[in-house]
């Protein structure tokens, strides 16, 4: 056994001379596979971060599965301040943001490629407390109303739209609180820091399910009319065959147990064909909006 360590450097020498002419490391001057381009979705602030990776990374997954050329990644967002400066920015290669600023970003150079969710779904939901004592839009006169940001559709714009046309002056008889989160907004109405909180239903949904103690002490009193849902957007430098490839597999989510299982999570019945086009409508009601009511951006 003493003997062993005088052979160590004969069986490492054999080892060497019996290698394969092609093992080690090897060499070339382009790289073997070419790096692909990264796509970040950036969703707008419908959730916290930790809240929205739980909703939409299952999405993100599977296009990184079924799309080829690209590789995806979630973006999130402190507040719709943020998100906004983003898109004017050309930031993010893909988008998912409201239909306000679905418009914004028609401005910077994004093209609609989908509809997320159907267009029934997008409406403002006013939520208080049971044992609020409000019955009527009235009753909210010289209260605080908790909003996720001005620049909301469905959670903001469509429900001060909403009290206007029941004869209340929003920007004088309500105290309009901007708290930056949907479920900040539900939060404040359950904690008694607002009359009201304003929502929509994929928020609403996901806080019944994941906080259905403080949700069985809340209701939904009123809700707005609807409107055209959120988009799906692409920067319009990105190649057309990640575009086609990206279009058609949101589009035919809904046809397997596998993607109706990622739209369930994230809140979204299917996901439709859409166009600039068919935003063309905010744009009317946003006008007359700002109009009767209120700029949608506060300078």
């Amino acid at each position: 056994m003493t003997a062993l360590p005088f052979l160590r450097p004969l069986l490492l020498l054999l080892c060497l001379l019996m290698r394969p002419a092609g093992a080690g490391p090897q060499y070339a001057s382009t790289p073997l596979h070419e790096a692909q381009p990264v796509y970040r979705l950036a969703v707008h602030p419908l959730y916290n971060p930790a809240k929205l990776a739980e909703t939409y990374q299952p999405l993100i997954d599977y296009l990184n599965r079924h799309i080829q050329g690209a590789r995806f990644e979630l973006e999130a967002s402190r507040d719709y301040q943020m998100y906004e400066a983003k898109l004017r920015a050309r930031q993010p290669q893909l988008l998912l943001p409201n239909p306000w600023q679905t418009l914004l970003a028609i401005g910077h150079g994004y093209t609609v490629i989908a509809m997320a969710g159907d267009a029934a779904d997008f409406r403002g939901l006013f939520i208080v407390r049971k044992d609020s004592g409000i019955v009527s839009p009235g009753d909210l006169k010289g209260k605080a109303v908790a909003y996720p940001s001005p620049t909301a559709l469905a959670a903001c714009i469509m429900a001060q739209a909403f009290l206007h046309e029941r004869n209340l002056d929003v920007m004088h008889d309500i105290d309009n609180r901007y708290v930056g989160s949907q479920e900040s907004a539900i939060m404040n109405a359950y904690l008694g820091q607002t009359a009201a909180g304003v929502t929509w239903p994929p928020p609403w949904r996901l806080f019944q399910r994941d906080h259905p103690r403080e949700a069985a002490q809340l209701k939904v009193i009123w809700e707005t009319g609807t409107l055209v849902n959120n988009s799906v957007m692409l920067r319009n430098d990105t190649p057309a065959e990640i575009r086609n490839q990206l279009q058609r597999a949101l589009l035919e989510l809904d046809r397997t147990p596998e993607g109706r299982a990622i739209l369930a999570t994230a809140q979204t019945r299917r996901f439709h064909p859409a166009s600039n086009a068919d935003y063309d409508v905010v744009r009317g009601y946003i006008a007359h909006f700002e109009r009767e009511i209120r700029p949608v951006e506060r300078k």
